[in-house]
């Protein structure tokens, strides 16, 4: 049998640049060899592709993009059907070329999940893993995932909506309807942005003014929400007309709040799978999860988080469309807790990639 050719983009433009690189090794050690021809192509921080014939250790420790004897400028045709990985050669003006099947996009964060190369995917014509154009924008936008959430009575947090030029020029209205949310603490995110970077928990207008700034810095929107407590709770969904949903799993941050550092840095969280609810509240998750999903028109993959709370409501978090697949991510565990392995899912994700029509 022939050899799909797989295309697995990494890096790119963006603050969760280095999750990427963890994600794509994990990737990469996982995808079958003997099924799979295997291209690697990394974006640099500023934003230039490259072929990269070097080591995943290389990517791991973020030096591939200085190994140059290992490097080709990279790009791919914006005419559709013209499916070819075009490869910078030593003679000037002339390229090789590599015939892709399939895109493995594991990038996360701007220019990567937010609809911003699902539209040049899409000009290729190449199949690709994940949601598309549409659905990708409107679920990294935490603001116009919310507003379309709420037409559907899907509960959330109450919030407020705010933008960079008005806290710049005018902080105290600003604080002011922030504080209108609830009491604190409040929490205030960048629209758009994952990883939990520039989100912040303020328990005083002091932390609030500042926590405004620090998202306004990642971000032109800025969402203040009020405080939910309860407990932390994933569910991976996969599949394209007929999405199915995982056992959701639960995340003990062990911190203040499951940020950056919680997530990938210190090793105060720990995890439980199946969360630590009911069942009746498991299989609401999960049929939420679907249900939000759907809403939105995912395909492929995403993780869908929310909040139980003591008397189990369940309040929708956020939606990440490309989520993480390092060795700590959700996303992969909770699969893995249904007999679903990496190398599985990712047979699964290029399959569904291929029948998704975008």
């Amino acid at each position: 049998m022939m050899k799909k050719t797989v295309l697995c983009l990494f890096g790119g433009k963006s603050t969760e640049y280095k999750v990427s690189l963890r994600s794509v090794c994990t990737v990469l050690d996982a995808l079958n060899e003997e099924t799979y021809r295997i291209i690697r192509v990394g974006m640099t921080i500023d934003g230039r592709w490259y072929h990269y014939t070097g080591t995943n250790e290389k990517i791991l420790d973020d030096t591939w993009h200085t190994d140059t004897a290992n490097l080709r400028r990279a790009m791919l045709s914006s005419s559709y059907g013209d499916h070819n990985l075009y490869v910078e050669t030593d003679i000037a003006n002339t390229f090789d070329t590599i015939a892709i099947d399939v895109v493995i996009p594991m990038v996360h964060g701007a220019y990567c999940e937010d609809g911003t190369l699902q539209g040049l995917l899409s000009m290729t014509g190449i199949p690709y893993v994940g949601p598309h154009t549409a659905a990708s924008a409107v679920a990294m936008d935490k603001v116009f995932t919310k507003l379309i959430l709420n037409n559907f009575g899907i509960p959330q947090a109450k919030c407020a909506v705010l933008t960079k030029s008005r806290i710049d020029s005018e902080p105290d209205v600003c604080c002011n309807e922030a504080e209108a949310v609830s009491a604190y603490p409040l929490f205030v995110k960048p629209a758009n942005a994952g990883s939990s970077i520039g989100v912040s928990k303020a328990d005083n207008r002091t932390e609030l003014c500042s926590a405004l700034q620090l998202a306004a810095s990642y971000d032109d929107k800025v969402l203040v929400e009020e405080c939910i407590i309860g407990r932390e709770v994933e569910c991976a969904v996969l599949g394209n007309e007929h999405p199915m949903a995982s056992i959701p799993g639960e995340i003990n941050s062990g911190a203040d709040f499951y940020d950056y550092d919680a997530k990938y840095i210190t090793d105060t969280s720990s995890d439980y799978i199946p969360a630590r609810i009911s069942e009746e509240a498991l299989e609401a998750v999960r049929g939420y999860a679907v249900k939000i999903y759907e809403i939105l028109g995912c395909k492929g993959l995403s993780r869908v988080d929310f909040f139980v709370t003591a008397d189990e409501s369940i309040i929708f978090n956020e939606i990440n469309t490309l989520p993480g697949f390092t060795s700590i991510s959700m996303y992969p565990k909770m699969w893995n807790h249904m007999g679903k392995s990496i190398p599985a899912l990712l047979d699964d994700l290029i399959a569904l990639a291929e029948t998704a029509g975008k």
